[in-house]
């Protein structure tokens, strides 16, 4: 009877990385229908652009702007939740589907320091190939282990895993410690670092652009020709919140193969429905929490 339990929880585990595997990789159709809504969307903040405020800025400003809401985060971000919606190209040059998912995530500067254990809470919304799954990553707790179970039948057991290991990473472009609304602005400050005197940048800032219910900004950054970065792009689009000095948006684009082309997602983050120092708890991060569906 032992063997057989055994066996059975092996046969599931293969099942439960193999449909990890597929779902997360899977170029067919939904795949092409994610690049063309990442293409209106674009297209559509480019006309508003057109009937608002639009002007010339620099790389200086933009990271002013950004070192501006990092320092606003570091006084008063503890915790948050939101629905983020995630497109990109993994490690292996995949670009992978639409995947939204509700977040929770109590940031390293709770506690008035840089210092405090990070934890993420994953719930996924889609596609359908992954709705139901749940994913806790907490720096402090779990041994540093992401604990993650998949929906229906393959829901019956926990897997624990190496939050960079090859399961974990196997169509993502960054670890789980990546995520997030403090990370993201610390990428551009970053980014924009390497290209403060770079003359082949053009920037520009639109304001009263529309998001969720947020009159929000865009800021375009461009490019005339590649660089030898490896994060190069040749358009990347950020959206602000200039109330609550939050990025709300993260688009990058490369470079398209052929002149006239449109030039091909990279990355794409957005956070919907922010909801900020809500009080999240280490429960919130327990995968016994019965809110959740651990087995």
């Amino acid at each position: 009877m032992k063997k057989r339990l055994t066996l059975f929880l092996v046969a599931v585990t293969f099942s439960l990385i193999a449909l990890s595997m597929v779902a997360m990789r899977s170029p067919g159709n939904a795949t092409s229908e994610s690049i063309s809504t990442v293409e209106r969307l674009s297209d559509n903040l480019r006309l508003e652009s057109v009937e608002t405020d639009t002007r010339a800025s620099s790389i200086a400003e933009v990271l002013e702007i950004a070192r501006a809401a990092r320092v606003a985060m570091a006084g008063n971000l503890k915790d948050y939740t939101a629905r983020f919606v995630k497109q990109e190209v993994d490690t292996s040059g995949l670009l992978g589907e639409t995947t939204e998912m509700n977040v929770k995530v109590q940031t390293r500067l709770r506690d008035g320091s840089d210092n405090a254990p990070m934890r993420v809470y994953l719930g996924f919304e889609s596609p359908e190939s992954v709705r139901g799954r749940e994913v806790i990553w907490a720096k402090d707790l779990h041994d540093g282990q992401l604990v993650v179970h998949e929906a229906g039948l393959l829901g019956m057991i926990t897997l624990r895993l190496d939050p960079t290991g090859m399961l974990a990473m196997r169509g993502q472009r960054y670890p789980i410690y990546e995520i997030g609304l403090v990370r993201l602005v610390e990428k551009l400050i970053e980014r924009g670092g390497k290209d403060l005197d770079n003359p082949d940048i053009q920037v520009t800032i639109t304001k009263e652009v529309p998001f969720d219910d947020v009159s929000a900004e865009l800021i375009q950054v461009k490019r005339s020709k590649p660089s030898d970065e490896e994060d190069d792009f040749s358009l990347a689009e950020i959206v602000m919140d200039p109330n609550r000095q939050l990025v709300l948006s993260y688009r990058s684009f490369g470079w398209p193969a052929d002149e006239g082309e449109k030039p091909p997602l990279q990355e794409s983050y957005a956070y919907h429905d922010i909801q900020t120092n809500v009080g999240l708890a280490e429960t919130d991060f327990d995968p016994q929490n019965s809110a959740y569906q651990f087995p």
